[in-house]
């Protein structure tokens, strides 16, 4: 059984031991203050994209909000070790949560690439907004169909397919035809 990352409560306390007010960093981010709030009140996460803008603002890699434990070397996941999971609900127009990242580099201090292992939850009326971060995206298939809208182009993957690109284009990344499937992503966004 996974544990949920309270991610909100540690970007309120990182956003308040700065002193900056919610306004401040809605603002610097380009999000609404009731996004923030949304938020930092561990409401339903909308994705990695707002998440990666925050983290910019405050000064911190994306991963400080995912995990705790800082490790200087080398980190090692296995497989039957139990993992924290964040849900998103990766821009879902409903809000609901519909994938659940598994981070393969929890405690790993300084790191610049935020590997994940992501379940991608079945949903009958996907609807969806396309986003976008700085930085670069590796996608690799582990079980079932993905299909991923990247500017005006659609691709749909398969298990061992893999899709490179960035991700300052409009993306989004969802189950083909609203089915359930696993992937390895590789996120890499600059400080």
């Amino acid at each position: 059984m996974n544990s949920k990352v309270p991610v909100g409560k540690k970007i309120r306390s990182l956003r308040e031991s700065k002193q900056m007010e919610i306004e401040v960093l809605a603002e610097r981010a380009q999000l609404t203050v009731e996004q923030v709030k949304a938020i930092e009140n561990d409401g339903p996460l909308p994705g990695l994209a707002p998440l990666i803008k925050i983290a910019r603002v405050l000064g911190v890699r994306l991963g400080t909000f995912l995990d705790d434990q800082q490790s200087v070397g080398a980190v090692v996941s296995r497989a039957q070790d139990e993992r924290e999971s964040v849900r998103f609900s990766n821009h879902a127009a409903e809000g609901h949560e519909n994938m659940i990242y598994h981070s393969l580099s929890e405690g790993k201090d300084n790191r610049h690439l935020e590997p994940f292992v992501i379940d991608i939850l079945p949903d009958e009326n996907p609807k969806f907004d396309l986003s976008t971060h700085e930085g670069e995206e590796f996608i690799y298939v582990l079980d079932g169909q993905v299909e991923i809208n990247y500017g005006k182009n659609t691709y749909v993957l398969e298990k061992g397919d893999s899709i490179y690109y960035d991700s300052i284009v409009k993306h989004h990344v969802h189950g083909y035809n609203g089915q359930k499937a696993r992937i390895l992503a590789v996120v890499y966004t600059p400080i």
